[in-house]
């Protein structure tokens, strides 16, 4: 049986409880026998595998953390510069 943490809503007095899965999320204060709310956390998340960070990507502008492949695709939009316009 998974244990959750409660609230109460007038002392604010936080306990734990052991409730099943389909027990209704309700509970007395153990303090002042008030009525007490389950207090709820946000689930863990894991980032695993490449690209999460900064340092996975390679970098060709310097070191400033950017990204190789917008380097290459600026690179890539510029038009060829002419033989004939080198000359000049």
């Amino acid at each position: 049986m998974p244990v959750y943490e409660y609230e109460c809503d007038k002392c604010s007095c936080r306990f734990d409880e052991r409730q099943g899965f389909n027990d209704p999320p309700t509970a007395i204060c153990p303090r002042c026998k008030g009525k007490a709310h389950r207090v709820l956390y946000p689930a863990p998340i894991i980032f695993k595998g490449n690209g999460f960070y900064v340092t996975d990507y390679g970098s060709n502008s310097g070191g400033n953390g950017g990204n190789g492949k917008r380097d290459k695709i600026e690179k890539a939009e510029k038009p060829p510069v002419s033989i004939k316009e080198e000359k000049k």
